[in-house]
């Protein structure tokens, strides 16, 4: 059964385009490389940024190994604070992940249900919910994660906010993203609620909430995955500019946001390396994650094919 059922995927039209598509090999290689850096960033990063007692002052502000002045020890340098930039990129590129998974996640999880729900209901229901999309829409994403962001710090007393940041940048993000979630699944659900199998399942008494969970929900996931993974490169741009603002992640706890402000602060003074190095890991980053959701889009999309 196992064999037979790769033999099957391995044969479907979107494993034939995937391995027809270098944009699809690529971008797929990319991500897989920096997954596992950030996974396995405890084992290959050369100290732990977040630890003090590993920090050396007099090792401060030292430059790429391979420039004048620089060190073995530290092979893209070090910040003010004797951090080595490769190991906070290993450790930044975590945090920004786990941002953007779990921002998608709680977006999707929102915006599916609300869509399901306004698309199979209908009447003053769906109003109500795309009444407060539209409210949503009509205000770029960065400036309603900054509101919510702020609310979130005006709740917690300000001992708090280190430590409770990440998951603020979480319930920021993900309230801003579910609206594209919700459209979607409910323009789906319309049609798909017309259609045989729901009025045969409607006959049979199985109740509104198992036809939308059971039944309706599978045939509109399709769609779902191309934007999360599209929304996820967003979640993970969005984190980066609510930390370089500086209401992100704190300094002790640098995402590659947090790491690009600091080093920006020291541009201008020769210290090059703490400020280009973050930003080329989160371009790679968000262009293979693009990329890969283009291809997704693409090859699930059966008038391409």
């Amino acid at each position: 059964m196992a064999m037979q059922a790769l033999s099957r995927a391995y044969s479907s039209d979107l494993a034939w385009s995937f391995r027809h598509s270098w944009t699809a090999r690529i971008s797929t290689l990319l991500l897989a490389v920096l997954f596992l850096a950030a996974l396995l960033a405890p084992l290959l990063a050369t100290q732990n940024p977040y630890d003090i007692s590993q920090l050396f002052l007099l090792d401060s502000e030292l430059p790429p190994a391979w420039a004048e002045g620089g060190d073995p020890r530290y092979f893209l340098g070090t910040d003010e604070q004797a951090r080595d930039v490769y190991s906070s990129i290993l450790y930044g590129l975590r945090l920004s992940l786990i941002v953007g998974f779990a921002s998608v996640a709680l977006a999707g999880a929102i915006g599916i249900s609300l869509g399901l729900l306004g698309g199979f209901m209908g009447g003053m229901v769906d109003g109500a919910i795309m009444r407060v999309a539209d409210i949503l829409l009509s205000f770029p994403a960065i400036l309603v994660a900054l509101l919510v962001n702020g609310i979130a710090r005006g709740i917690l007393p300000p001992d708090r906010h280190a430590d409770a940041a990440i998951w603020v940048l979480i319930l920021a993000i993900g309230l801003t993203n579910w609206v594209q979630y919700a459209r979607t699944v409910r323009g789906s659900t319309m049609v798909e609620r017309q259609k045989e199998y729901v009025q045969a399942a409607r006959i049979n008494g199985v109740s509104g909430m198992g036809i939308m969970v059971q039944h309706i929900l599978p045939n509109v996931l399709g769609p779902v995955l191309v934007i999360a993974t599209i929304n996820l490169g967003m979640a993970v741009l969005t984190e980066a500019t609510l930390s370089f603002l500086g209401v992100g992640m704190p300094t002790t706890q640098p995402s590659l946001g947090t790491l690009i402000r600091i080093g920006n602060e020291y541009l201008f003074s020769g210290i090059w390396w703490v400020v280009i190095f973050p930003s080329i890991v989160l371009v790679v980053l968000v262009l293979a994650v693009n990329l890969l959701g283009d291809w997704l889009r693409d090859a699930l999309n059966p008038r391409l094919r």
